[in-house]
């Protein structure tokens, strides 16, 4: 039985809060007229502006394929901006715009005169962020462009290039593109985002883990039984079935996404919280989890696709009908993942990790179980009729945190209840807008802090865990079918039977 929610409320001291407004600098976006910068990079933008963590020398300049005057650009602007408040000339005419192919060199000799002219005009001092918002495939001609017109030369400035994810389609692509990106530009160049790792919550495990004495002691398989990631997604692919047809849900999420929240839930701490140390713990994290090539993999993994809801008042199609994808398509949408950590402090815990799409709810979240009490003083109830203490940390939606703990009801003598105890960053944080992970991550990159950026390393050794899961589901072998569950349900069956054999049940979503 439960006891229910419970309300914490907080007498809190004034909050302990640092940040760093950068230097002077130009950001320069490639894939400007994209819905990406629409829908992220300019809000994030605005947002660091209202809070006084832009310089007064700054600068944006947009580039992209389609023909566009400064004004017809600033005025995208504006339209993008609309709702998130007052825009005032003096942020406006910062913005500017180039237009050409990214193939071409024309296209950079011209964003070379408007970085030039910049400099005059808003003293960036020759430092630019190019963001490059764009496809995969155009992260290397756009880099060589900006190489061999001489636009990532420091000489005269910081220069520092943002590319999003996917980085590689497998492992030897990976390798290939990492290979290609260094002919033009230094590993200390380069910033490989992953939004996820500028989530507010995503951050405070860090924080939870390292400032508060009660938990670190008891984080090691001594204590904690088991583990579940969980990101599940209500939505299809939406208009995303290009690219997802021939992704599926391991590469679109498990290589980079759930990688890193495991290795944040899992690495050991730095000795401080700086780009080389933290990221050498990540490395030796990943490098710490045992391979799966050589194991039993349908014991290990489940993958799924969804077909048509059964729900009447929520009927969607399946996967095989969304626009764009093959009609035969084995790409899956759902994953399943059984992993172990072979290091002291995690031996023989099994960490469960699950995505998908058309789950029942958007919902992110990382829940640590406790291994039962091993005595019970509380006569005849035994130690299995206790629950077991949760800890359970919420990306999204409602970013938080929870534990359950057992505690005495009012009543007879020996009357156990579950009590929940609940924490809500809107609720803690009433009056404060919680930052965009991209406006933390634009401004880690104009400050140089590479600490929430992905190395190339990591990045080799996450491919490397998962290849053989891949080469097997690319091969159909038996032992890895593909399963399907109905939309809006909790997911394929089968998924349970990675839980000691079908013995125990992922939580609810």
């Amino acid at each position: 039985m439960s006891a229910g929610p419970m309300t914490v409320s907080y007498n809190c001291r004034e909050q302990l809060c640092i940040d760093t407004a950068p230097g002077p600098g130009a950001i320069v976006i490639f894939g400007a007229s994209g819905d990406l910068t629409k829908r992220k990079l300019l809000p994030a933008i605005f947002a660091l502006y209202k809070r006084n963590l832009l310089p007064a020398q700054f600068a944006v300049i947009g580039v992209a394929r389609t023909a566009m005057s400064n004004e017809e650009f600033q005025a995208e602007v504006r339209e993008s901006l609309k709702g998130e408040g007052t825009l005032d000339d003096s942020f406006i005419e910062r913005f500017s715009y180039v237009s050409g192919q990214y193939t071409e060199s024309d296209t950079f000799a011209r964003l070379d005169e408007e970085l030039e002219r910049v400099t005059g005009a808003h003293k960036t001092e020759h430092n630019a962020l190019f963001y490059l918002a764009m496809p995969p495939a155009l992260f290397e001609p756009i880099v060589k462009g900006l190489h061999d017109e001489g636009l990532l030369d420091e000489t005269d400035g910081w220069k520092r290039v943002i590319i999003e994810k996917p980085f590689g389609h497998d492992l030897e692509s990976a390798v290939a593109l990492d290979h290609a990106l260094k002919q033009y530009i230094q590993e200390s160049q380069t910033y490989r985002i992953d939004h996820y790792l500028g989530k507010e919550t995503v951050q405070n495990i860090l924080m939870l883990r390292f400032a508060n004495a009660i938990f670190e002691p008891l984080w090691n398989h001594t204590y904690i039984e088991k583990v579940e990631i969980t990101v599940a997604e209500e939505l299809g692919v939406e208009k995303r079935a290009g690219y997802y047809d021939k992704a599926g849900a391991l590469r679109d999420m498990f290589q980079n996404h759930m990688v890193q929240m495991l290795s944040l839930i899992a690495m050991e701490p730095p000795a401080v919280f700086e780009a080389d140390a933290y990221r050498d713990e990540i490395a030796k994290l990943i490098s710490s989890i045992r391979p799966l090539d050589g194991q039993d993999l349908g014991h290990m993994a489940v993958r799924g696709q969804y077909v048509e809801s059964v729900d009447p008042e929520n009927p969607v199609v399946g996967y095989r009908k969304e626009e764009g994808v093959a009609p035969r398509s084995q790409t899956e949408t759902y994953v399943a993942l059984k992993l172990f950590i072979d290091n002291w402090r995690w031996r023989g815990v099994p960490f469960y990790m699950r995505t998908g799409k058309r789950l029942p709810k958007k919902s992110s979240e990382i829940a640590i179980t406790f291994k039962p009490i091993p005595h019970s003083i509380f006569k005849p109830i035994r130690p299995k009729d206790f629950n077991q203490n949760v800890l359970l940390l919420r990306m999204q939606p409602h970013e938080g945190m929870g534990l359950s703990i057992e505690v005495k009801s009012p009543g007879s003598k020996l009357c156990v209840n579950t009590l929940e105890m609940d924490f809500s960053y809107s609720d803690f944080m009433q009056g404060v807008d919680i930052p965009d992970a991209y406006e933390r991550l634009i401004l880690d990159a104009l400050l140089g802090d590479q600490t929430l950026f992905v190395r190339n390393d990591t990045v080799e050794a996450s491919w490397k865990l998962f290849m053989p899961l891949l080469n097997a589901w690319e091969a159909n072998l038996d032992n890895v079918p593909l399963c399907f569950y109905p939309a809006f349900s909790e997911g394929p069956k089968e998924a349970n039977e990675i839980l000691e054999g079908g013995t125990l049940a992922w939580r609810k979503i």
